[in-house]
């Protein structure tokens, strides 16, 4: 094959004819070593369990929410390690000891765990007499879009191969209810723990707010409204209770000057038997003149402070009076013997001081209420703002406690279904079937390698040869070896020019002729 030219596809195909035979006998030889070469590889038996994942069947929200296939994995590597493999092992009798240790290797190796789909699912379960197919997903389940999966295990002997799947796809079943349940209990557990603190905290917060309510006793913002209704109201029992005392003072003042006239002038009459009429005529005309000025004035006008001037030094010229006209033993005497009215009128003051005693006290107390709650509405707000701050960290508290409260309920719920079974769960839908034939090796796939080989074998020889083949076949091949034009083309006329005739019959090298046989010499310029 001449390589310094641009070759054509007349080229390619004239390499194919003349190598045809090295490459049609390697693509027949070699599947028949392929096919023969199968039957020099040990065999390997691959048992299929079927597991059918069946969603919850009470509508509470799942304890575990991870991806199936992610459980899936989890769990085939905790089935797989070194402490729960050396039990089966040896369960199973396949090897004691450190031989255990050198099969786990090849038992990690050959067992894999494949989705199943939704048809396979339906047609396993109607051939097993399960009904239509998978049961439906409840809302709120999680379950994932394929209803199985399967378990596969590959061994040299396919009664082994049953065996272990089956005793793998059993551990695989008690791992999954195992982490269920103890995810459940966890969860359970971890609420429990927060409640409590939350419990613990709300208990100090409601501590918090008692002490603040013992400290602010009436002056909370809820009491704000309260302690303004109060004010006004102890306002009004003041005004009240201060025209009450006005009054009592008023009535006691006059029945004491009324009083003083009528002892000045029973003892006048008693002792001298004078007639002190013009000095209690003057007394009268200034009580009455005092009371006129009280109902129009306040106490401290200049008339009324003169009035009760006059008045007092008209009572003292009666009291010298009769004290100078009057000894002490009868005093005595005519006290045990006045007369009714007078009597009367010291029982009327001692009432009226009695009321106006009350009425003091009253006022007092009513004083210091009020300036109880005039603080307590004073300091309000800045009350108002600690309690509010209070309150939210209490009602925080409360909504947590509540929140945590909820979940641990429906953790508990979960935790329920879990323990009897009632949540997601992987049940048998087929055991390990007991292989009959190999899954390895395939003789169709050594057939289609051995043809795929020998196709490579013959092509790289054909290529081969035509490499190291330069000879001379065509007019591109003389003019790309001489590097000059092609003047004429003679055929071949020798001896050997049927040992080099190709499958057409034409001549090795040859040219078709444009023009008749007699003329077959062709000059170009």
């Amino acid at each position: 094959m001449i390589l310094n030219r641009q070759l054509g596809m007349d080229d390619y195909l004239g390499m194919l004819r003349r190598q045809k035979w090295k490459i049609i006998i390697p693509a027949l030889l070699m599947p028949v070593v392929g096919f023969l070469a199968s039957y020099a590889v040990p065999p390997k038996y691959t048992s299929t369990a079927q597991v059918l994942v069946e969603g919850q069947q009470i509508d509470v929200k799942p304890i575990v929410t991870a991806d199936l296939m992610q459980r899936i994995v989890g769990m085939e590597q905790e089935i797989l390690s070194t402490p729960r493999l050396r039990p089966m092992i040896e369960k199973l009798g396949l090897a004691k000891g450190e031989e255990a240790d050198v099969l786990m290797p090849d038992i990690r190796a050959n067992l894999s765990i494949q989705p199943m789909d939704q048809d396979a699912a339906s047609s396993a379960s109607t051939g097993k007499g399960g009904g239509a197919g998978p049961r439906p997903k409840p809302r709120g389940s999680t379950s994932p879009d394929f209803p199985g999966f399967n378990v596969l295990y590959t061994a040299s002997n396919p009664v082994i191969a049953q065996k272990v799947c089956n005793e793998l796809t059993s551990m695989l079943l008690d791992e999954n209810l195992r982490r269920r349940e103890a995810a459940a209990k966890g969860v359970t557990g971890f609420y429990e723990r927060q409640l409590a603190e939350a419990k613990q905290n709300l208990d100090q917060m409601d501590a918090k707010v008692a002490a603040f309510n013992r400290q602010y006793v009436g002056q909370t913002p809820d009491n704000t409204d309260n302690n303004f209704h109060m004010l006004a109201a102890l306002n009004t029992q003041l005004d009240a209770n201060v025209q009450a005392l006005n009054r009592a003072q008023q009535d006691k003042t006059f029945a004491e000057s009324t009083l003083a006239t009528q002892l000045t002038a029973w003892r006048a009459s008693q002792t001298s038997g004078g007639n002190p009429q013009a000095l209690d005529q003057q007394i009268t005309a200034k009580r009455a003149e005092l009371l006129q000025l009280e109902s129009r004035y306040t106490p401290d006008h200049p008339d009324v402070i003169r009035v009760k001037h006059d008045l007092a030094e008209l009572l003292r010229k009666a009291s010298e009076a009769s004290t100078v006209t009057m000894s002490a033993e009868d005093a005595k005497k005519v006290s045990a013997a006045e007369p009714a009215d007078i009597r009367q009128l010291r029982v009327q003051i001692h009432q009226y001081e009695q009321i106006i005693a009350q009425a003091s006290r009253d006022q007092g107390r009513l004083q210091r209420d009020i300036q109880t709650y005039q603080s307590r509405v004073a300091v309000g707000p800045a009350v108002e703002e600690q309690y509010k701050l209070l309150t939210r960290d209490y009602e925080t508290a409360n909504k947590v406690y509540q929140d945590l409260l909820a979940k641990k309920g429906t953790a508990e719920t979960t935790q329920s279904v879990e323990t009897s079974q009632l949540g997601e769960q992987f049940n048998w839908l087929s055991q390990a079937d007991l292989p009959d034939a190999p899954s390895f090796p395939k003789r169709w796939l050594f057939l289609l390698g051995g043809l795929g080989a020998g196709f490579g074998l013959g092509l790289a020889m054909a290529l081969m040869f035509e490499l190291k083949d330069t000879s001379i076949r065509t007019e591109p091949d003389v003019e790309a070896v001489l590097e000059l034009p092609t003047l004429i083309a003679l055929p071949w006329l020798g001896q050997e020019e049927e040992k080099n005739q190709d499958t057409e019959g034409k001549p090795t090298f040859w040219r078709k002729p444009n023009k008749p046989e007699a003329e077959k010499e062709t000059i170009e310029v």
